[in-house]
Formats: structure tokens, C-alpha cells, sequence
């Protein structure tokens, strides 16, 4: 059988998800809510048990880097908020925690803490947007409407 649409692959992909997720949860012991997704190309270098946790509602992108071990050995937890979007290389150092509704940028190196409701960008990561409204795995409000209206 032939498959028309990558639609189909669908059930199949949240399978691989839901198996990443748990194996994620018994290996590094992350925190994760079930509504969460963490790519299956996302690395994550864990402390210990409960040193990462992701809020629901959050997406972690493709080769993102989450690094809970400082350069001392000693862990220090990262805690990402709910409808958090982290984009693509991004990566989260050691004791950083993201606040609700925000928006990491992809490629961003995130060093200190970020504010809930705003994007950071840049290397290192700075506040380039604040009082942003977000809806489910940190999507800007309204960009639903442009991208109908894109393919019409």
C-alpha cells in the first residue's frame, strides 16, 4: 500500500514520541507532562533524577540541547514553563528556567533566566518581544489566520 499523504504516518510518529518520552522519563528521570513533545533529534544531558522539567503544552524543537550540568559538575536544574516553544539548535545551559508562554528562538543560547510572555533570541539570548500571547506548543496567537490565508 502506498502512502498518499504523510498524514498517515501520523499514529506512527506519536508512537516514537510517546516511547521517547518515557524512555526520557526511566533514563534521565525528566519531568515531562504528557503534553509535551521533545524532538527525537533533542539531546538532553541530565544531573540527575528531576533536573529537567517541561511544562505542558511545550514543544521542544529538532537538535535543541538541554544542559543541566554546570561546567563544575554540579547540577543545576532547568525548569521550561507551560506553552513554551524552543526552536531549533537552541540550546538551555545549566539553572535556566523559561517562563509560561514564551518563545525561545532557534539557534538562541540561553544563559540566564527568561521572563514568561516574551522571545529571547541570540547568542547570548536577549528579550526581543515582551507581553506576547501564545496558544498551544507556544504558537503566536493570530499566525493561524495568516498562514490560512497564505495558502489560499
Amino acid at each position: 500500500m502506498a502512502i498518499r499523504s504523510l498524514n498517515q504516518l501520523q499514529r506512527l510518529r506519536f508512537a516514537l514520541l510517546a516511547a521517547r518520552r518515557f524512555w526520557l522519563r526511566s533514563r534521565y528521570g525528566l519531568a515531562m507532562d504528557p503534553s509535551s513533545t521533545i524532538s527525537l533529534s533533542g539531546r538532553i544531558v541530565s544531573g540527575g533524577r528531576g533536573s529537567i522539567a517541561i511544562g505542558c503544552d511545550t514543544l521542544v524543537a529538532f537538535r535543541t540541547l538541554l544542559i543541566s550540568r554546570a561546567s563544575d559538575g554540579s547540577c543545576r536544574p532547568i525548569r521550561i514553563g507551560d506553552r513554551c516553544f524552543i526552536g531549533g539548535n537552541a540550546v538551555v545551559l545549566a539553572g535556566v528556567t523559561v517562563g509560561a508562554e514564551s518563545i525561545v528562538a532557534a539557534g538562541a543560547v540561553v544563559f540566564d533566566d527568561v521572563p514568561p510572555r516574551c522571545i529571547v533570541a541570540g547568542n547570548p539570548a536577549r528579550v526581543i518581544r515582551r507581553d506576547i500571547e501564545v496558544g498551544k506548543r507556544g504558537r503566536l496567537k493570530g499566525s493561524e489566520d495568516a498562514e490560512r490565508q497564505l495558502w489560499r
